[in-house]
């Protein structure tokens, strides 16, 4: 995959902490802050409800908020990354949704 090339991801946010508190509006606005210094901008979505089985087998059950970026492979792995480290999660899944992009701005 070329990394200069800009691909549409998903990434998903975790709603709560591993302890089961709501993360507060303004700390994700300061993790939408950081994305955006490095893709440029995004595109938060409604929660959805995640499950998964750990490794050790234990389900888990949580409110993901969805979050389309439009950026290099290089920039989604800082981000995936970053949002590791930010949120204290033990695994952020990230996919991308398209390479057929297209962005149009509106000529002046």
């Amino acid at each position: 995959m070329n990394e200069d090339k800009r691909i549409l991801w998903e990434i998903l946010v975790p709603r709560f902490s591993n302890d089961g508190k709501e993360f507060s509006i303004e700390f994700h606005r300061k993790w939408d802050e950081k994305v955006r210094k490095i893709s440029g901008g995004l595109t938060v979505l409604k929660p959805a409800k995640g499950q998964w089985i750990k490794p050790n087998e234990e389900l888990m059950i949580e409110d993901m908020i969805p979050v389309k970026i439009y950026c290099t492979e290089k920039e989604i792995d800082e981000i995936i990354n970053y949002t590791l480290d930010y949120y204290s999660q033990d695994s952020i899944f990230a996919y991308k949704v398209s390479d057929n992009v297209k962005l149009v701005h509106k000529k002046e």
